[in-house]
């Protein structure tokens, strides 16, 4: 069972509900996990309120995730919870120059490698996570997100 319930809380610009769950659908196909999900597009000051709780930074963040932490036996099969503030997202996508779609696009399947233990704190952890985002994002019809273009003049 794979389900991944798109909740909008802004009235920023986002991709559809059908997009986001392609996007996060195909993260958990390609890791070859089933699972339910809850995607929750936030304004900057609920993420802001999120992140100051979490992780005691006082700033709206691109995305957060929060895997579930019910005891295995009542847990069945959810994943757990991403939160996505779409300005961040819009704002980051400008400043890099990426298509707003692909980055989207990685902000999800980011936050679903999270919820499915991935992580990038040591370098070990980060090189598997890139590279399984690359991989996911490739299906998908993106490029690297990492990758960093360089112009000779």
């Amino acid at each position: 069972m794979r389900e991944i319930d798109v909740q909008f809380a802004t009235n920023d610009e986002c991709p559809s509900e059908t997009q986001i769950q392609h996007w996060a659908l195909t993260a958990l196909v390609q890791q070859k996990k089933n699972g339910a999900l809850v995607i929750r597009v936030v304004d900057e000051t609920e993420m802001t309120s999120l992140n100051y709780q979490f992780r005691k930074k006082n700033k709206p963040t691109n995305v957060l995730s929060f895997a579930c932490q019910l005891p295995p036996s009542l847990k069945g099969d959810i994943l757990g919870d991403i939160v996505i503030c779409a300005s961040v997202v819009a704002q980051e996508a400008k400043e890099q120059q990426k298509p707003i779609a692909a980055h989207w696009a990685h902000m999800v399947v980011h936050g679903v490698l999270h919820l499915l233990g991935h992580d990038h704190e040591k370098d070990d952890e980060a090189t598997v996570m890139e590279s399984e985002e690359v991989m996911i994002l490739r299906e998908l019809g993106f490029s690297d997100p990492y990758r960093v273009e360089h112009c000779d003049e």
